[in-house]
């Protein structure tokens, strides 16, 4: 999501109409936070927020292979855990299926982006 659109409406002291403000909101980029790299998600949520819980996956060695031929699980290092509240979602989900739109009429060409198969 590039930037949000926000409205807020707040009574002047004086008038009895609420004044209205339209802004965008936008990232204050900063080179010190950096960029996390993530290829799995996990997604968990209450009745108030969602959890977002970045990984990343890494090709097993025969040692994971036969734990998690055993246990059913392979365990991934969380790289960080993003919360947000249910409102957010929808407005998360519109600006995603967006962005792959555009993505994928960009990139249509890509010999990776012809299938429609897992990439791993």
């Amino acid at each position: 999501m590039e930037a949000a659109m926000a409205r807020i409406i707040q009574p002047m002291p004086d008038q009895p109409q609420p004044k209205q403000i339209n802004f965008t909101i936008v990232p204050d980029e900063s080179p010190e936070v950096p960029r996390t790299y993530s290829n799995f998600c996990s997604i968990a949520h209450t009745p108030f927020d969602f959890t977002l819980t970045f990984c990343e996956v890494m090709p097993l060695s025969d040692k994971e292979i036969r734990e998690a031929e055993s246990e059913h699980v392979v365990r991934a290092p969380v790289r960080t855990k993003i919360v947000v509240p249910v409102q957010f979602v929808p407005n998360l989900i519109a600006a995603l299926q967006e962005h792959w739109r555009v993505f994928t009429e960009s990139y249509s060409n890509v010999g990776w982006n012809k299938g429609t198969g897992p990439i791993h």
